[in-house]
């Protein structure tokens, strides 16, 4: 049976796996979101929205979304280190329940995983979406679809998950999904690798930015990160720009996020990620209240195997190390699913 694009979107939003949330507090600020408004609708008030997309779609025609600049023309098929076509290409939309709790809530983070990716890390684990490429390609006007059905069944947001290289459908999307009533907060859910001047398209439309911050070497950039030697460098002047526009991590009264920056830092065997260094950068150029998750996930995929030094997950005592240079330099909003982790982690050290 010929598979539709409407019954891709259908099997998209079911494909979630088990959805459920546990008990667990929300930490939240309790601010208040009265009469708040997304972004974008603001943008789309002043009648500005439309020139976004005019200038983001141009790029096509000489590829430089991201920080690789390939500088081929995606309009006529051609495909630079990303492999993705113009057209947009999605692996699937659900209620995602395992993100950072600000985003999760009760009723889940709508997440839409789109196919293909600028950085092809070699311990990638969704490596079958973001370097082989599966998923569909779909019409700007499906992601719109998939944007409101995922607002109609109650998520608290839309998270973007590797949308550098596809940035004009989804602002295109977005513009579409608003005219049919979309209201939620955009999560532009990065691994990091951005360009300031990209950035700056997206200032007034995205209302979260969820960063990673992957590597502070350059050599282990360049080693695990596909010769990206850059990304530290790019990393950091991009997570400057996103604070620029969004500001803190903000929540409503029901511990919900609805707008600011939450930096993503996964810490990796034999401190390969360069921790200390992290924090240490976040604590200098940053409000040491930014929100930071340091975590703890981490287990060898893809082509981990083949690098000794990353092919284990991190001991216990990695991790308590890790959350402990996150207090020695005074960050003070972290995630709490790492504050848990590490008081599991002290009690199991005391037993």
């Amino acid at each position: 049976m010929e598979i539709t694009r409407r019954n891709f979107i259908k099997k998209s939003i079911i494909l979630s796996g088990s959805l459920f949330f546990g008990n667990r507090s929300l930490f939240a600020l309790n601010k208040k979101r009265e009469k708040w408004h997304p972004c974008y609708a603001k943008l789309e008030e002043k009648g500005e929205f439309a020139n976004r997309i005019e200038q983001a779609y141009s790029i096509f025609e000489q590829c430089e979304l991201c920080p690789r600049r390939c500088g081929i023309n995606r309009q006529n098929g051609e495909r630079g280190f990303c492999r993705a076509p113009a057209r947009l290409m999605v692996y699937t939309a659900h209620p995602h329940f395992g993100e950072e709790i600000s985003l999760v809530g009760k009723r889940g983070s709508g997440t839409i995983f789109f196919s293909n990716c600028n950085l092809r890390c070699v311990f990638c684990q969704n490596w079958p979406i973001s370097i082989k490429g599966y998923g569909k390609e779909v019409q700007d006007e499906d992601l719109a679809d998939m944007m409101i059905y995922l607002q109609k069944i109650g998520c608290h947001n839309i998270n973007l998950v590797t949308p550098t290289h596809v940035m004009p459908n989804i602002l295109n999307g977005t513009r579409i999904a608003f005219k049919k009533g979309l209201r939620l907060p955009l999560v532009y859910n990065t691994s990091g690798y951005e360009r300031v001047e990209i950035l700056k398209i997206l200032d007034g439309i995205v209302d979260i930015y969820l960063p990673d911050m992957k590597y502070m070497d350059v050599a282990k950039a360049s080693q695990y990160l596909s010769v990206a030697s850059d990304y530290p460098e790019v990393a950091q002047k991009a997570v400057l720009e996103m604070h620029r526009q969004v500001g803190k991590h903000r929540v409503d009264n029901q511990g919900i996020a609805f707008r600011g920056l939450m930096i993503r830092h996964l810490v990796m065997p034999n401190n390969q990620a360069g921790t200390e260094k992290f924090v240490r950068w976040v604590a200098e150029n940053l409000p040491k209240s930014t929100y930071v998750n340091i975590m703890h996930q981490y287990f060898p995929d893809y082509k981990a195997l083949e690098y000794p030094e990353i092919n284990r997950r991190i001991s216990v005592k990695e991790y308590l190390k890790a959350m402990h240079w996150a207090d020695e330099y005074g960050l003070t909003n972290l995630d709490p699913e790492s504050v848990r982790m590490k008081k599991i982690y002290v009690k199991q050290t005391r037993t």
